[in-house]
């Protein structure tokens, strides 16, 4: 979690208005909301309001609750699950 704020408070200050991620860039731990890595990250990307978009094929994993995360997630604009690149760097350019 602290790794996560370090990172973004350096792209902040570096002049980054968001972060791509591509899924396996991150911790696996980070996909089993037992450890509630995800959820202390994705506050912090939503506390600072700086966008955090992930890519990869999410549907692989087979936990229901991560599934209902994923899909919560995505109803906001700080912290968002695409497949595609493109389709991140649509969202990170929405005013």
């Amino acid at each position: 979690t602290e790794d996560a704020l370090n990172l973004m408070g350096d792209l902040y200050y570096q002049g980054y208005d968001g972060l791509i991620l591509h899924e396996e860039q991150v911790t696996p731990a980070f996909f089993d909301l037992k450890t509630k890595m995800a959820g202390e990250i994705l506050q912090k990307f939503s506390n600072y309001r700086f966008p955090l978009v992930l890519i990869g094929d999410f549907s692989k994993f087979p936990s229901q609750s991560l599934q209902n995360f994923i899909r919560e997630s995505n109803k906001g604009r700080q912290v968002n699950f695409v497949r595609t690149l493109p389709e991140a760097l649509q969202l990170l350019s929405k005013p």
